[in-house]
Formats: C-alpha cells, sequence, structure tokens
C-alpha cells in the first residue's frame, strides 16, 4: 500500500476534519487511510492542531475512551468576527435595500455562500457545549443559515412549514401570535421530524418581535422538546418589547427610511 509524507496525511487529515465538523472521529480511520500507525497520525494531528489555532480558524480537540478521537470545532478570530459583522452592515445600508412594505430585501444575503458560511461559524460558535440535538427553522429564507449552524455543530437541521405538506406524512401544527403585527398565523412539522425530549436551537434570518421564536418553543413542547438557544442574523432593534429575551444576532438594526436602513451596527457579541 501506497506510503505518505507528513504534508499529504496533514492536508488529508485537514480536509476530513473540516468536512466533518463536530463528528468524533477515531484514529483508526485515519490510520488505515494512510497507511501510519496511529503513533504517527497522532503526531500530524498536534501538527493540524497548532496551525488551525494559530490561524484562528478552529480547534481540534482529543476525546479519551474506547469510542474516543479528535473532532473539529469551527471558529473565527475575533477581528475576523468584526470585520464580517462591520462588512454586512455596508451591505444591508446599499441603497433601496428596503422596499414597499417597509420589507427589508435580504434574499440574495441569505443566499450567498460566502456569507452565509461565515454567519453560520460565527452563530454555531455561540451555542457549542450546549448538547445540541437539532437546529430548527421555519421556512424559507432562514434555511441556508440554519443549514450552516446546523452543519458546525454536527446535528440534524428540522424545519417547520407555513403549511402542512401531504409529502411529509402526519403532521402537528399549531397557531401563533406575530409580535410584530399581532396576526395570528401557522406552522406545523412532521411527527418523523425529531426525537423526542430533543434539545434544539432556532436560527431565522431575522428577528422582529419574537412572535416566531415563541411559536417554535410551543411547537417543541408538543414533541417534549426543549429549545435552549435562539441565533439571528438581523435583529430588529425598531422594536423595543420582543417576546423573547435570550438570543444571539450578527447586527443590529436601527432606523430604517423609506428607501434604504440608516442605522445599523455590529450586535454587542461580535463588536
Amino acid at each position: 500500500m501506497e506510503k505518505f509524507t507528513r504534508n499529504n496525511r496533514v492536508v488529508a487529515i485537514t480536509k476530513i476534519l473540516l468536512e466533518n465538523p463536530n463528528k468524533i472521529l477515531g484514529l483508526n480511520k485515519f490510520s488505515e487511510l494512510l497507511n501510519a500507525a496511529k503513533s504517527t497520525i497522532s503526531e500530524d494531528i498536534v501538527v493540524v492542531r497548532e496551525i488551525l489555532e494559530r490561524l484562528e480558524m478552529g480547534k481540534v480537540e482529543t476525546i479519551a475512551g474506547v469510542a474516543g478521537g479528535i473532532k473539529y470545532i469551527p471558529q473565527s478570530g475575533e477581528e475576523e468576527k468584526k470585520a464580517f459583522a462591520l462588512e454586512l452592515c455596508q451591505q444591508l445600508s446599499d441603497d433601496g435595500r428596503v422596499i414597499p412594505g417597509n420589507i427589508i430585501y435580504m434574499t440574495d444575503l441569505m443566499y450567498d455562500p460566502k456569507i452565509i458560511n461565515k454567519a453560520g461559524v460565527m452563530l454555531s460558535s455561540c451555542f457549542q457545549g450546549k448538547e445540541i440535538d437539532y437546529v430548527i427553522t421555519v421556512e424559507t429564507k432562514g434555511i441556508p443559515l440554519a443549514y450552516e449552524v446546523a452543519r458546525n455543530l454536527g446535528v440534524q437541521l428540522v424545519i417547520a412549514r407555513r403549511d402542512s405538506q401531504v409529502t411529509e406524512g402526519p403532521t402537528v401544527t399549531i397557531n401563533y401570535v406575530s409580535g410584530s403585527n399581532g396576526r395570528l398565523q401557522q406552522m406545523s412539522l412532521s411527527k418523523k421530524s425529531m426525537k423526542p425530549s430533543s434539545k434544539c436551537i432556532f436560527i431565522d434570518d431575522f428577528m422582529k418581535g419574537g412572535g416566531t421564536a415563541i411559536g417554535i418553543k410551543d411547537l417543541l413542547k408538543e414533541f417534549d422538546s426543549e429549545l435552549v438557544g435562539i441565533g439571528v442574523l438581523v435583529d430588529n432593534k425598531q422594536i423595543e418589547k420582543k417576546l423573547v429575551d435570550e438570543y444571539v444576532s450578527i447586527v443590529e438594526l436601527k432606523a430604517v427610511d423609506k428607501s434604504a436602513i440608516i442605522g445599523i451596527q455590529p450586535s454587542k457579541t461580535f463588536s
């Protein structure tokens, strides 16, 4: 079987770790793949760990025990987080971002892989160590961001729908009140979507009054599950009295005129 140099092994190990965030990978996997002794692989992992931590790209943890191994936890440096939050504020301040109905157009940002990748790492870092079972969101714009957070946490994404679908099978449907306009709305979730007694975090693109988050919390109760965290890309600070108190955001919206956002800044978490 082919032998690989240390440089070859380090590249391969790094690639595998980056593709499997928050997944425990046994040393046997690397040993068999790279045709090297576990002691050699352990030395390679030390090199990978030092490089990732020095560049503030994440950390590699060692898990002890029979089922142990290593896992990669995505992270960003503090300066990189601040720079990204400021860049996002700049993009949201572009002319024409506010469309009729006082709606903020964010679709281009929510489907930009570069933006969602960085935002996903930043938000997921806020929930590391909470033993999350699922990331949940509501269709549709929050899906890309929620997917990235779920990927970085190494858990499954669950999507609540505004309307129940035949293809979802039996569903649980609840009514909830919008926190921004007081309207009664619905959301549903397939009974097969998650296991009971799960811990979940809710990820969305925009926080208005917090009604959707409360709806998610009530929906999870139907599955005997718990909402343990909330993360959003943009928090609308114009609505002072929100239905939820504890959540994290990347940027805060302060003021809007007829055609543009005139007051926006990084949140306290990332400033």
